[in-house]
């Protein structure tokens, strides 16, 4: 076996099966708010696009994906980020993936250099676990750049060390951010930017959660927007990620797609013919037809608005909870050891949430994770009502006992 799987960690949802494998939970209605898969309905122009398409099954689907697949996503980047017109060219700019963790993963892949001496993967913590897992099998050393705090999920890319960005091959950023909410600007993207070309290293956007916000005004700003306004060239050093998953409610397609630096898109191909696929056929037709359509997406971000303004009125006088600025979860402190806090939710409510430890690593003397949970709301909404009254109901209970217990010395 290749010796490197030893140093993967344990998934957080592996890690969480085995927190509450030995407790009992009171009987009824099990709430998991922990996985952050979305549940709202798939549209109905995806569905009829993939039923009215099964004669598509019978054909391979090409690594690039067809034209008119890549000329859908670089109209939609276009239309979404306001970028100039012909910014992007859809044979060079452009790569459909299956999903956006199987781009992630490919991307760290393709980019790692082995001849060099340690090389690094800059990345936020907390983060998504593939991020760490992609590195760690490509030979690179994750280095984990502490988020949250004044700035956010915002890097504060000063503070990652000379010696690390020396050696620094791609550099990961995620917003809005999983599991934080925050968002971040050009001005930041455009320090990571400057840093990118003075130290050669690959930005690497994972943008999946960008559909996903509160005011229908003011969306998330994206790399490639910030590339141009930041006067860089061809998207160098630049590549964006994105899903439909979240977007349209599709996790079940697998279909996502990466977007920049034609130089290394062209060796990131290279790499997929020998692995990697496009999506189906099938999947390409629903694709293009859910990208051409924005009233799907903007009723998915009402159902959130909805969700997040109840929940968080049921919670903000128990728990120091706040309105994200972009994603589906509500990312909390706890009073207690995040382990222990979801251990009692689950054994006293059966609810499941995630501690932030299990997305997060100990670095520059702290763990940015631990004393969290991340909520996800993407249950039905009563379901997340329910959820946030136990949580609640939880919450009280733990401070009356709490207070017992100082009232008793």
């Amino acid at each position: 076996m290749n010796p490197t799987l030893e140093s993967l960690h344990p998934y957080p949802f592996q890690r969480l099966a085995a927190l509450t494998a030995h407790l009992a939970p009171p009987p009824g209605t099990r709430i998991n708010m922990a996985i952050g898969e979305p549940r709202h309905p798939t549209p109905e122009l995806v569905r009829a696009e993939l039923t009215g398409a099964l004669d598509a099954l019978s054909t391979y689907p090409s690594t690039r994906g067809g034209e008119a697949l890549r000329t859908a996503i670089a109209g939609w980047l276009t239309r979404r980020f306001a970028l100039p017109a012909h910014a992007l060219d859809p044979e060079r700019h452009v790569l459909p993936t299956s999903g956006s963790r199987e781009a992630l993963y490919s991307v760290v892949q393709a980019r790692i250099d082995r001849r060099a001496e340690r090389p690094v993967v800059v990345m936020p913590n907390p983060f998504y676990q593939i991020y760490e897992g992609a590195a760690l099998l490509a030979g690179a050393e994750p280095y984990y750049q502490n988020t949250g705090g004044p700035r956010g999920a915002v890097y504060n890319a000063r503070t990652i060390p000379h010696a690390v960005l020396e050696r620094t091959q791609v550099l990961i950023t995620c917003s809005p951010g999983n599991p934080t909410g925050e968002v971040m600007g050009q001005d930041e993207y455009g320090e990571l930017l400057e840093l990118a070309h003075r130290y050669d290293f690959l930005i690497v956007a994972d943008e999946c959660y960008s559909e996903i916000y509160p005011d229908e005004e003011t969306p998330p700003a994206g790399l490639l927007a910030a590339a141009i306004a930041h006067g860089v060239r061809d998207f160098a050093h630049c590549l964006a990620v994105h899903s439909l998953s979240k977007r349209s409610n599709v996790p079940g397609l697998r279909f996502g797609f990466v977007a920049g630096d034609p130089n290394f898109l062209a060796g990131l191909l290279t790499l997929r013919t020998y692995f990697g696929s496009a999506p189906s056929q099938l999947a390409q037709r629903a694709a293009i037809a859910a990208l051409a359509d924005e009233t799907h997406v903007r009723e998915n971000r009402r159902l959130y608005r909805e969700k997040f303004a109840d929940v968080i009125a049921i919670l903000k006088d128990v728990l120091p909870v706040t309105y994200p600025d972009g994603g589906f979860y509500l990312w909390i402190p706890t009073p207690i050891d995040d382990e222990a806090f979801v251990a009692g939710l689950y054994a006293t409510q059966n609810v499941l949430a995630l501690p932030g430890s299990y997305l997060s690593r100990p670095s520059g003397g702290t763990d940015p994770g631990a004393g969290h949970i991340r909520l996800a709301l993407v249950g039905p909404h009563a379901e997340c009502l329910e959820g946030a009254r136990r949580l609640r109901s939880y919450v009280e209970s733990f401070t009356r006992s709490h207070n017992d217990t100082s009232n008793a010395y």
